[in-house]
Formats: C-alpha cells, sequence, structure tokens
C-alpha cells in the first residue's frame, strides 16, 4: 500500500454522512472517493465501477478468501460490503488520498490498519427521534425496516469515541463547512 492519505467517514444510516462527503469531495482537490464492493443486486440507475462494484456473494466470498479486502462487512446475512484493497492502490497511484463512505465497524477497522495516515470522522445526528424523523422522510422504510435501522443506529452512536472527530449534522451546511475545515487542517500535517 501506498503512502497517501485515508479519511474516513462513518454515521448511522440517515444521519447525512454521504451529503457531508459530497461537500467535502467538491470543495477539497487532491481527494478521491473509494468505491465499495457489495454483493447486493444494482438498483435501477446505478452503475458497475461507479456506485458500487457489483459481486454474487460467492464472489464476494472468494476474494475474502484471498484477502482482497482491506475492510469487509456481513452487514445483514448474505449482504457483503467492504473496500477492496486494489481500490486504495488505484487512488493512491492516482496521486490522491482516499476518501471513504464506510459503515461503522469498517471505519474502525480501517482506522486500525493506518492510525497515523488516516482521519476518522464520525457523522453523528443531533438525536435518534431526528434520524427516524429523516428515514421516515426518506419513504423507503418500511415499519419493521425502521425498527431495524434505529435500533443499529442507537449501538452504532456509542462506537463515536473510537473516531478521531465527531461531527453532530444539525445544520448540514454548517456540519459541511467543519468538516472541511477538518479535513484540510488534517491534509496539511
Amino acid at each position: 500500500m501506498g503512502n497517501g492519505k485515508l479519511i474516513i467517514f462513518s454515521a448511522p444510516s440517515g444521519a447525512g454522512k454521504t451529503s457531508i462527503v459530497k461537500g467535502v469531495l467538491q470543495e477539497t482537490p487532491g481527494l478521491a472517493f473509494s468505491i465499495s464492493a457489495c454483493s447486493r443486486p444494482m438498483r435501477p440507475g446505478e452503475r458497475d465501477g461507479v456506485d458500487y462494484y457489483f459481486m454474487s456473494p460467492e464472489a464476494f466470498r472468494k476474494k475474502t478468501d484471498e484477502n482482497a479486502f482491506l475492510e469487509w462487512e456481513e452487514v445483514y446475512p448474505g449482504s457483503y460490503y467492504g473496500t477492496l484493497r486494489s481500490e486504495v492502490d488505484r487512488i493512491w497511484n492516482s496521486g490522491k488520498h482516499v476518501v471513504f463512505d464506510v459503515d461503522v465497524a469498517g471505519g474502525i477497522n480501517i482506522k486500525k490498519q493506518f492510525p497515523e495516515q488516516s482521519l476518522a470522522i464520525f457523522i453523528e445526528p443531533p438525536s435518534l427521534e431526528e434520524l427516524e424523523k429523516r428515514l421516515i422522510n426518506r419513504k423507503t422504510e418500511t415499519p419493521e425496516s425502521l425498527k431495524k435501522r434505529i435500533g443499529k443506529a442507537a449501538f452504532e452512536l456509542t462506537f463515536s469515541k473510537d473516531f478521531d472527530t465527531v461531527i453532530v449534522n444539525d445544520d448540514l451546511d454548517q456540519a459541511i463547512s467543519e468538516t472541511i475545515n477538518i479535513v484540510h487542517d488534517f491534509l496539511k500535517k
């Protein structure tokens, strides 16, 4: 692996992580987004190698056996997500720093492997009640899936202490601005 830097973003679903990552990428030259691999089917409008590297569960498990992943997780039974080592190499070989948008366990795993080269940022919702409102407003959740996501979020929030910094996303523009400043300071080191 090369000697670029790694910027890791993790958060419970609905905390606004993806919006903050997009803001940071737009305002910070020299960064490239790490495309994750997953075993779920492609959704309409998604493209392989752009949104995710899509693979079957069997192909994913074969790659885990080959130690091809920097980190990976079975997020739900039979549903795998992970970061290919080759993706990090691709970005570092292009002379850029890597930006990850990964689940909490993945973020902690990457930070453990690269303690000095990485900045781990945890995006936190203002409250679980606000998070629930955001997920309801997405109109993508069933009552069962909403309950599962809120339970998972409550558990994930207990890991915020394992990250270098926590950004509370109460006001999106302010959270993006604060995050950009932290990232720029880290890249100057």
